[in-house]
């Protein structure tokens, strides 16, 4: 179907994609560097990842430098409609010196920033509590050697320095996620003191005053991970209070929950009284296997939730799935325009009529409403998004794809 057609036949039902394709590529999606290199960072460290994080997989064309990575973050974002940004960990410096975590600085990331500033995208940032031999025994914030807790609480807060700075330099608030593998893996005897270990690790990172224009603090729980299964210390009761105590943004990540738990109901659930949400989209397969996100239920709940509850403002979306069984280009540029198709379905729902059925208590036309509107030519505008934008779909995608990935293919 044309364009034109499609317009109309959204327009029977009030919608007009006009408006939907103009709110559309102002939402930026912040996509994660470490699908690109399988989680491996630019760090010579030593140390098992910790907290389940694992790539698995050994598809050729793995980036193994900053240059490599970045020129396949340029190729994918080519393929993405609408202007992103890209969320970086503190593992990934770009530097010929060898810091410790405890001793990174903004010069060590300044390479990034100046390719994110000719790209014209934003940066966010991560301190990594993962693969360092300080991080071995699965605690780290709540570590009970106040030597390694004092180690880690430097490396939050210079990342929070190194964020800050990213973010003035930018002209864009970047936000500084922090999530830590700790926790147990059988049944511990005291869960309390190692939270309060892990609360006042939080404080003293967290003193520092910085501009939230510059950058902003989010906190990010976990229900478990291998090696941690069974108590994660961070979890998301801790975390949910935690933000709320001190005003910082709560990240839910679609990976860190029971597998039946509905992520999306969570949304307008911690918007009650957070003012600013981190979402992390990401698709758990059993647990948080973090799978490249399909266009599926639970992610078209979730970008309808950000759609009927007015969250888009309020909520930074980010993704996080490392996938090596495939190219990793191509599951940037399938997971990242997933979510876009999801938040256009959402933008092109006639939301006041469903809203008016259910305020009146019409469940059986809230149900026809909901039913029938799946029927819509919505591939249609989704072309019409990505022809505006110069970027292809379809058979055209594929082999744009495929090139490249036969291009870095040859990588060791």
């Amino acid at each position: 179907m044309s364009y034109d057609s499609a317009k109309a036949a959204f327009a029977e039902w009030g919608v007009d994609t006009e408006t939907a394709l103009e709110r559309l590529k102002d939402i930026p999606i912040s996509m994660h560097c470490w699908q690109g290199d399988d989680v491996v960072g630019f760090e010579t460290r030593t140390g098992s990842s910790g907290g389940g994080i694992q790539a698995t997989g050994n598809h050729p064309g793995r980036a193994r430098t900053p240059d490599e990575l970045r020129a396949d973050l340029e190729f994918a974002y080519s393929m993405i409609p609408g202007r992103h940004r890209l969320n970086l960990h503190a593992m990934y410096p770009d530097t010929d010196e060898a810091p410790d975590r405890d001793a990174l600085e903004y010069r060590h990331f300044e390479p990034w920033v100046d390719w994110a500033r000719s790209q014209g995208i934003g940066l966010d940032f991560n301190p990594t509590f993962f693969a360092h031999e300080k991080a071995d025994d699965n605690l780290t914030l709540a570590h009970p050697d106040a030597g390694i807790r004092e180690f880690w609480v430097e490396h939050g807060r210079r990342t929070r320095d190194i964020a800050a700075r990213m973010g003035k330099e930018l002209g864009s608030p970047c936000v500084n996620n922090i999530w830590v593998p700790d926790g147990f893996k059988d049944v511990p005897v005291d869960r309390m003191a190692a939270r309060m270990r892990l609360a006042r690790s939080l404080d003293e990172m967290l003193a520092p005053e910085q501009d939230p224009r510059q950058m902003r603090d989010a906190v990010e729980s976990k229900l478990f991970g291998i090696g941690v299964e069974a108590c994660t210390v961070g979890s998301h009761e801790f975390y949910m209070g935690y933000a709320l105590r001190n005003s910082i943004l709560l990240c839910l990540d679609m990976g860190h929950f029971h597998p039946t738990e509905n992520i999306a109901d969570k949304l307008s659930a911690v918007a009650v009284s957070l003012d600013q949400i981190l979402l992390h989209v990401s698709r758990p397969m059993r647990w948080d296997s973090d799978h490249v996100i399909l266009l599926d239920d639970a992610i078209l709940a979730m970008a309808h939730e950000l759609v009927s509850a007015d969250l888009l403002d309020r909520t930074f979306i980010g993704l996080d799935f490392f996938d090596a069984t495939i190219s990793r280009t191509a599951a940037w540029v399938i997971g990242t325009r997933n979510m876009q198709k999801a938040l256009l379905r959402a933008l092109l729902t006639p939301m006041e009529r469903l809203r008016q059925a259910e305020t009146n208590l019409d469940f059986t036309t809230r149900l026809i409403l909901t039913e029938e509107f799946r029927d819509l030519p919505f591939g249609a505008v989704w072309s019409e998004f990505c022809a505006r934008t110069d970027r292809p779909t379809g058979l055209v995608l594929q082999k744009e794809l495929d090139t490249y990935q036969k291009r870095v293919s040859s990588r060791g």
